[in-house]
């Protein structure tokens, strides 16, 4: 799969007209075909890899929030990056996540070719199955490239996207204590 990859950077390399012998292109295609294969991990990934059964009993049913979670992945329209951060929460209901799990399941989805409306989704619902959680919020905040570097060329611009399940989105007070505190 590599070679495949290093030989269609090759080529696209040298279809936008650029000498892929000259000296700082020789290793290039290599180089980006190593790039890409860590940037879209989350495809030879799993949840249960992932989670690796880091569920532990807790009588805590207080909200649990991670906040500013970087994440970088690429917009499935233009191959472009797309970076800021995630915030998450959850109400505990008899069991909670390893910490570092949730920056984890973070990066399982933004490690594909993603819109952020989808990688928020995912996020949310897979934090509320893998916790049982009464309720999930996940608030995406990020800058995409595709919008900077190319089209619109809009340097300021940043798409909010937010997905809340169970009580946090059917308990007002719980959506707003959670809206609160990430902010």
């Amino acid at each position: 799969m590599e070679k495949l990859m290093e030989k269609l950077f090759e080529d696209m390399i040298k279809s936008i007209g650029e000498d892929v012998t000259r000296e700082g292109l020789k290793r290039t295609p290599h180089r980006a075909a190593k790039a890409l294969e860590f940037l879209t991990k989350g495809y030879h990934e799993s949840v249960e890899d992932i989670v690796n059964n880091a569920i532990f009993s807790s009588d805590s049913d207080e909200m649990v929030i991670v906040k500013n979670i970087e994440l970088y992945s690429l917009c499935e329209h233009h191959l472009l990056p797309f970076l800021g951060k995630c915030h998450v929460a959850y109400l505990p209901k008899g069991q909670v996540i390893g910490l570092s799990k949730v920056a984890r399941i973070v990066d399982l989805y933004a490690r594909r070719l993603q819109i952020q409306e989808n990688l928020t989704k995912e996020i949310a619902e897979t934090i509320l199955e893998v916790t049982q959680a009464s309720g999930v919020g996940v608030i995406i905040e990020a800058k995409h490239l595709c919008m900077m570097m190319r089209g619109v060329e809009k340097q300021n611009s940043v798409m909010t996207t937010s997905v809340m399940l169970g009580s946090m989105r059917d308990d007002q007070s719980t959506r707003m204590e959670f809206l609160t505190l990430v902010k």
